[in-house]
């Protein structure tokens, strides 16, 4: 719930900095132009959909934390654009688009390493790779391109913003998901051994309430 909520933030100020969405929310702008409907709400129906094509991949019922992420990153992602309003200074603007871009990739990395299931978009990234071979980047981005052009064609805002998170997020999710991954498998290891008697160091304070 964490990394939705920070990947929801993210993507909430690429939007609200007026620069240019990420490729899937230049398509769920897009929809939100033509059929009405907030960006949340196209995130969670597009994310139905997605999620459906990731398990005729792999031949795998999704996990819990796909559903999760389908359903509450929609909604975290509208309550983020209530809160969050359009600088009026350019540079903050710009300084806004790249820390969303960086909350997006730590987001991402944050959510998948607990393996409770990636979500929608993340599990279609997922079974592409295995099917391809390919570096997650090169994935990453071969699907943010197809998307972003979609998205385009239906009207959805494209500037310079697009064009950095299109060629910069593979590169971002590369090192923030081993990095998340890394951290959150010490915690787990830490926490086992802490909570294991037989692993755990011997405390000279410690009796069996004997006297």
């Amino acid at each position: 719930m964490l990394g939705l909520m920070v990947m929801a933030f993210g993507i909430a100020m690429m939007i609200r900095a007026e620069l240019g969405g990420a490729p899937w929310d230049v398509l769920h702008l897009g929809l939100t132009m033509q059929f009405g409907l907030t960006v949340g709400t196209w995130s969670i129906i597009m994310g139905a959909i997605v999620l459906g094509v990731s398990a005729l991949l792999t031949k795998i019922w999704p996990k819990l934390g796909a559903f999760l992420n389908m359903l509450f990153l929609g909604i975290f992602i509208d309550l983020c654009l209530w809160m969050i309003s359009t600088p009026v200074n350019s540079y903050l603007q710009y300084l806004m688009l790249g820390i969303g871009i960086i909350l997006i990739g730590y987001g991402i990395g944050i959510y998948i390493a607990p393996r409770c299931g990636a979500g929608p978009r993340d599990s279609l990234m997922l079974a592409l790779q295995e099917r391809t071979g390919w570096k997650v980047q090169y994935v990453r981005g071969t699907m943010e391109v197809i998307v972003l052009t979609v998205g385009w064609l239906m009207g959805g805002k494209v500037f310079i913003g697009t064009v950095l998170f299109c060629f910069g997020i593979g590169s971002v999710v590369g090192i923030t998901m081993p990095q998340c991954q890394k951290l959150f498998d010490f915690i787990m290891k830490r926490g086992n051994v802490d909570e294991n008697i037989n692993e755990g160091s011997i405390r000279t304070y410690h009796h069996d309430g004997i006297g």
